[in-house]
């Protein structure tokens, strides 16, 4: 009988978590049919199906966090279908299978390891009461709703995520009442352990452990430099009054990532990572883009940026950020990096200094644009300024090569019409 095992989804993906079961024991299985939703590192993926048949067996159930290769399921012709949970159909996570074998006859069945991200353990209980399915209260704790309090329009009042995400919606639109707070005499001392316990994603877990690495490993330098882009601000009103019949808008963002592109052309000393003893130039200019995500921190790559034009750089831009955070970006959409931006100025954040994204050498931080007095023919003017900060990996790149780069960056950038020309 065909095994159904944990694929590898991506090239740093070790381990996956069964997020949801799309087909149930005892359903029939055509190759190619999409099984079941795997989350990874990266995203969530679906699953296909590579023999037809029947599911026999679901060994890892919703939840399930599950090292590569590893058994999750079994498709045959149908004769050996199993209940594999306690109440038949899809396993229940882990926890619930042991609970459940107590004062029972031990299963001495081979069951394959395992570990499951358990629920926060003061709403375990009244989430089991209400039917949920995992990816709703995966959901619910990235959006913070009370996955109580949600009412459910699925089969028996089960809540799904549309459900978990249209509470959400509409506690934004009907945000809580203001409470004034008691007199910090009145407030009682927190109990010595008050915390809650939320579980990292997979997307966290392995972003902490690739920027640890890279902080531990790579020798960071750090250069910043300040460029007046009031000019690109009137530069970027001019190509959105030129592109205001196609629906394309231009942002500051798109502009920077075009510039960082055409100076990295120029400048194929930082288009570099480092492989052991080896130097690798790369010969495309593919841009990572930073997206925070309810998951964690997404990169987009925007392939062959150098050679896109501002508006297609927008739109691409935008319809990768979009889906990173609605976690439907492909693997290969995530993969390739040669550099990276990472931009917080529509935070507020003026300055920053950025981790290197491994394996690439280099990474640029953004912060807002400011105004500033600056001299000017010995009048004393207001300017906008924008500070940029370059991390680089001093093993592949020189402190001379990376000031260099804003150099280059920086006269760009107070040139505008240079980054389209």
């Amino acid at each position: 009988m065909p095994e159904i095992t944990m694929p590898r989804l991506s090239d740093t993906m070790e381990e996956g978590v069964v997020v949801s079961w799309l087909k149930q024991v005892g359903d029939p299985v055509e190759q190619g049919e999409i099984l079941a939703e795997i989350e990874t590192d990266k995203a969530l993926m679906e699953l296909e199906a590579y023999d037809s048949g029947v599911l026999e067996q679901i060994l890892a159930g919703e939840g399930a966090r599950v090292p590569i290769g590893t058994p999750i399921g079994v498709i045959g012709d149908g004769s050996g279908t199993t209940a594999s949970g306690p109440n038949g159909g899809t396993p229940a996570p882990a926890e619930e299978q042991a609970a459940a074998g107590h004062g029972a006859e031990p299963d001495t069945r081979p069951v394959p390891a395992v570990t499951v991200t358990e629920p926060t353990v003061d709403s375990r209980a009244t989430v089991q009461r209400k039917k949920t399915s995992p990816l709703a209260r995966k959901i619910a704790d990235e959006l913070g709703v009370d996955i109580t309090t949600v009412v459910g329009t699925g089969p028996g009042g089960r809540i799904i995520r549309q459900d978990v995400e249209s509470a959400h919606r509409a506690a934004e639109l009907d945000p809580p009442r203001k409470v004034v707070p008691a007199p910090l005499s009145e407030l009682p001392a927190p109990a010595a352990g008050d915390y809650e316990e939320i579980p990292l994603t997979t997307i966290q877990r392995v972003s902490a452990t690739r920027l640890t690495e890279s902080k531990q490993q790579a020798p960071h330098i750090y250069l910043t430099n300040a460029v007046d882009v009031t000019d690109l601000f009137d530069f970027r009103a001019q190509v959105n009054a030129t592109l205001a019949q196609t629906g394309v808008k231009v942002s500051v963002n798109d502009l920077l990532l075009k510039a960082v592109a055409v100076t990295l052309r120029k400048n194929p000393s930082v288009n570099v990572s480092l492989a052991g003893d080896k130097l690798l130039r790369h010969r495309g200019i593919n841009l990572g883009m930073a997206v925070a995500t309810p998951a964690g921190l997404l990169v987009p790559v925007l392939r062959d940026a150098d050679r896109k034009s501002v508006s297609e750089i927008a739109a691409e831009s935008r319809d990768k950020a979009e889906r990173a955070r609605e976690r439907k970006l492909r693997t290969d959409e995530m993969s390739g990096g040669t550099f990276t931006i990472s931009n917080l100025g529509m935070f507020g954040i003026e300055h920053f200094t950025a981790v290197i994204n491994p394996p690439e050498a280099a990474i640029l931080a953004v912060g807002a644009a400011t105004d500033e007095l600056r001299l000017d023919d010995g009048e004393v003017v207001t300017r906008k300024i924008l500070r940029v900060t370059m991390s680089a990996d001093h093993r592949a790149i020189d402190g001379a090569v990376a000031a260099q780069f804003l150099q280059q960056l920086k006269d760009l950038l107070e040139h505008p019409l240079r980054i389209v020309t």
